[in-house]
């Protein structure tokens, strides 16, 4: 979905960096970045200990720690809805380049709270013309138009660029998407924000859309809920007080949505973030276990991304479970830690 409002902030980071004879690796505790919306909601908890009683927030975008490093290709956020979003619909790469962007934006979504009769639309009951489209937009019809389906956490849903569609109110979502917020509205609620009728129409599939997402487990660990040319999105389900080695091989998001754990030298729990990039993580999961969300970019499974880590290996160990003899120099660095929110 698309940020709605000016960007605004709430930072958090910290970056771990290992110093190792192949080079200078990073695994960074992602900023986590507040922006209040109309439709958002006060109470963020668990996720956010954020409170702006004044300015409901309705995402957290999580961006890397590392203010010098380079764009990423995936953007994770946070979203929730006290109210309807709008109606909308997001450019393909080749239109988002017609106009000046660097790619387009198809998106997933993970099903973390809802609320009973929570609701999200995804495409239309049947297809239109790009004059019934138009005149659907301009009449405000488009809101009938809509295909609204009820949806229950755990569910994850595939929204392709092109996709028209919605989410309800009543809905906390983990959202992962290509890196640009371009975002064409069709119809707003009431809210008398600007509508974008012809780039909308431009790019949207106006009909319905047969895009259901099955998860498949891939090992009694590692559940595949969505894979598309731009990124694979995955759930993990780490059993109490177990050792892993996460290799992020390409761009990799991972959310924690449950649980505690221990990421190198970084203690994580439920709506924390981490960015690895070309790295591996040694995760040692907490009391109650660990479930996450795992997003990275390709459109092919990383078929080594979650190994257990064998009890020998963790013997004549260092602290975090790494042999004494090859122990790397470790440093923590410690970032704005201020909480600020830009209205």
């Amino acid at each position: 979905m698309a940020a709605d409002a000016d960007d605004s902030s709430a930072d958090v980071g910290i970056i771990f960096a290992i110093e190792h004879e192949a080079g200078f690796l990073t695994i960074e505790h992602a900023h986590a970045h507040a922006l209040p919306k109309p439709w958002g909601i006060v109470d963020l908890r668990p996720w956010s200990k954020i409170r702006q009683e004044d300015h409901p927030i309705g995402e957290i975008w999580y961006e890397r720690a590392d203010a010098n490093a380079s764009n990423s290709s995936l953007l994770l956020k946070l979203l929730f809805t006290n109210q309807p979003l709008s109606i909308q619909v997001h450019p393909g790469d080749a239109y988002a380049r017609s106009i000046g962007l660097p790619r387009g934006k198809s998106e997933a979504w993970y099903i973390l709270r809802a609320a009973p009769e929570s609701k999200i639309a995804l495409g239309l009951k049947g297809p239109l013309t790009s004059q019934q489209l138009r005149e659907a937009i301009d009449t405000g019809s488009i809101l009938d138009l809509v295909r609204w389906q009820s949806v229950s956490p755990g569910d994850s849903i595939f929204v392709p660029a092109g996709t028209i569609h919605s989410i309800g109110a009543g809905l906390v979502i983990a959202e992962i998407q290509q890196r640009n917020d371009a975002t064409f509205r069709l119809f707003d609620f009431g809210r008398q924000r600007e509508l974008h009728r012809e780039r909308a129409i431009a790019v949207a599939a106006a009909g319905p859309v047969g895009i259901a997402v099955s998860p498949s487990q891939l090992t009694e660990q590692r559940t595949l809920l969505t894979a598309n040319e731009h990124f694979v999105f995955e759930k993990i389900d780490l059993p109490p007080n177990t050792a892993w080695n996460l290799e992020a091989e390409r761009e990799t998001w991972f959310l924690i949505v449950d649980g505690t754990a221990r990421i190198g030298s970084l203690d994580v729990t439920i709506g924390d973030v981490m960015f690895m990039q070309a790295d591996r993580a040694d995760i040692q999961s907490g009391s109650i276990g660990l479930v996450g969300l795992v997003a990275y970019t390709g459109g092919d499974l990383a078929p080594q991304l979650l190994e257990r880590r064998e009890q020998r290996d963790l013997i004549n160990a260092g602290p975090q479970g790494i042999p004494v003899a090859g122990f790397p120099q470790a440093k923590a660095i410690a970032t704005n830690e201020s909480l600020d929110i830009i209205k």
